[in-house]
């Protein structure tokens, strides 16, 4: 390790300043770094990741923290280490063209750069040396070096072409296809297809929740009263609620799960995951009543309200996958008999699926009501009971030393979890939810919005960065949800004025839909304008739902013309590959309803 701090000292990020002592000489991303690329006429050395992320550690440890590669580095590139979660502009275009030229992406993202910010290379996870099939780091930076210096004129084609890929992929043609019912149904089908239908979700490892898909299935059925579409949200959601996915002492979801049975998940908590997850759960205890997915909210947002709120109301971004990887929340045999002795012990161990003498994930191999009889107990006898044994291994575990937690207050993530919380207590009744949706939403108020601007992220009393279309059209979706709960005058008038901010600053006056970029952020290769969902919606398909809602309150024409602008440019999208654009296919239903 480096005796004396890098640059990244000086930054807020959690994720940064995980760096800040390594031997390589991180910049963060700025006019100093781009300045010197130019200036030394470098290539960039580009590392994307984020706190809670395992295999970001895993690459900080074994390259990042190796002197030989730090050395290597620091002689031939100009490194830059940005957080994704505070620069999810830098993450859309560099993960796209990671994605373009090897098929796949994910984090961390290690990305090469000419020194005017155009991708010429790129990939995730390297190792230190070559193995696994894959290259080592210092492999591939010795090539790339050797390219740089003696066949230039390959690398500037190769990221010019690159770029203007890029650039075209931002702007597609609005269609003339019908925004139809035909739609939602396609995409009923391909979820359909895609359906595992032995472990609930959708297609095999790595198993991710897919929330707004199971959502849009949701919308499906009480539109067609398909029992299929109820089926196959039903069967998943209890798999999720049982499995590993979910932490069955303390709430919440885990980020995904490396198996197709939801047993053994990657253990990062994020923020944005557990609000999603509550909404799903929410709306399916609204058309079924089942007392499972009631509990599965109440112990999530208790999980929230708990561990992830800072004391002036916003919400934190996440929770580690480290602690070290997971041991937080592993158990053995011998731990869970010790703390509730052999009897007790014994059953809960069957109940957990605690079966095999090492480390083990909890889950829920059993119904409440198979595993009362398998024991010879009452349904209310097993409940008492279960409580006891759920509460007495919860407090062993708050003594263990709990994973990291990302302390960063993002606007956009904030808004997810103020809907969340408001719609909780529009169903449940729970005035605490509501004190925490005003609470969060009135902290973005006061330290995120500076003269009439939204900032992306706040942490150690500081904002910073212009907020991306997401943070507008997310948050203006919490405060419609707090308004619906909380009819004060003063949501409404905010959820007015951040629209008109949404609609100036990001809109496409040439060709509709919303660039992810305000009009004066920073000039980049490309000005992306994305369509697809993530882990989170698009910014696109939430200000569209933001705006269909916003003018059916209003009777604005205005704002339900953009709207409907947005849809029919992805019209095309929605009609190819209907699983990756599941909440624009949610507002086309709300659109639709109101026709």
């Amino acid at each position: 390790m480096a005796q004396h701090p890098n640059r990244l000292i000086h930054e807020t990020s959690p994720y940064l300043l995980q760096h800040a002592h390594n031997p390589v000489d991180w910049y963060p991303w700025g006019e100093e770094a781009l300045q010197k690329a130019r200036r030394e006429d470098k290539p960039i050395f580009l590392s994307l990741g984020y706190s809670s992320c395992h295999w970001c550690h895993v690459m900080a440890h074994e390259s990042f923290e190796n002197d030989e590669i730090a050395q290597y580095l620091n002689e031939h590139f100009v490194n830059i280490k940005v957080d994704r979660e505070e620069r999810p502009d830098l993450d859309e275009i560099y993960m796209t063209a990671v994605q373009v030229l090897t098929g796949q992406g994910g984090w961390p993202l290690t990305v090469f750069l000419t020194p005017d910010l155009k991708p010429f290379y790129g990939g995730t996870y390297f190792p230190p040396e070559d193995r696994w099939g894959r290259p080592g780091l210092l492999t591939v930076l010795r090539a790339i070096v050797e390219l740089y210096h003696k066949e230039r004129e390959k690398i500037v084609e190769q990221a010019e072409r690159l770029t203007q890929y890029l650039g075209a992929l931002q702007q597609p043609r609005p269609s003339t296809g019908l925004l139809t019912h035909e739609l939602l149904q396609r995409a009923y089908f391909s979820s359909l297809q895609s359906f595992d239908r032995e472990h609930g979700g959708f297609g095999d490892a790595p198993k991710f929740p897919h929330s707004m898909e199971l959502s849009l299935l949701l919308k499906y059925w009480r539109r067609t009263q398909d029992p299929d579409a109820l089926h196959i949200v039903e069967f998943s959601l209890e798999k999720m609620a049982r499995g590993g996915i979910y932490d069955q002492l303390g709430g919440g979801f885990h980020r995904y799960c490396v198996d197709a049975a939801w047993r053994i998940p990657h253990f990062e908590k994020m923020l944005y995951d557990n609000a999603l997850l509550v909404w799903t759960y929410l709306e399916a205890y609204q058309v079924t009543q089942k007392s499972l997915y009631h509990q599965v909210v109440e112990e999530t947002l208790e999980y929230i309200l708990r561990e992830m709120t800072s004391p002036e109301g916003g919400f934190f971004a996440s929770q580690d996958a480290d602690s070290p990887e997971g041991a937080f929340y592993i158990w053995t045999p011998e731990e869970i008999i010790a703390v509730l002795g052999p009897e007790d012990g014994a059953r809960a161990c069957e109940y957990f699926g605690v079966v095999e003498s090492g480390a083990n994930v909890l889950y829920q191999p059993y119904t409440s009501e198979e595993f009362a009889a398998k024991i010879g107990m009452t349904l209310s006898e097993y409940e008492a009971w279960f409580a006891r044994v759920k509460e007495e291994l919860w407090r062993a575990r708050e003594r263990r030393r709990k994973p990291a937690r990302d302390e960063k207050i993002l606007t956009a993530w904030n808004g997810l979890m103020i809907s969340a919380c408001a719609r909780a207590y529009q169903v449940l009744g729970h005035e605490k939810y509501l004190r925490a949706a005003q609470d969060a939403a009135r902290f973005c108020l006061t330290h995120l919005c500076q003269g009439g601007r939204l900032q992306r992220s706040y942490k150690d009393g500081q904002a910073k960065l212009k907020a991306y279309l997401e943070d507008y059209a997310f948050f203006v979706i919490g405060l419609l949800d707090l308004y619906e709960a909380d009819p004060d005058q003063q949501w409404i008038e905010k959820i007015k004025s951040l629209s008109t901010t949404m609609i100036e600053k990001f809109w496409d006056e040439h060709a509709g839909g919303f660039f992810f970029t305000s009009i004066d952020h920073e000039k980049l290769p490309v000005r992306p304008k994305s369509f697809y969902d993530g882990a989170t919606p698009s910014g696109n398909s939430a200000a569209v739902f933001a705006l269909l809602r916003l003018a059916k309150m209003t009777n604005d024409e205005t704002l339900r013309a953009k709207a409907e602008q947005t849809l029919r440019l992805c019209h095309d999208f929605m009609e190819q590959a209907p699983q990756a654009l599941c909440y624009m296919l949610s507002a086309l239903d709300f659109y639709l309803g109101e026709r």
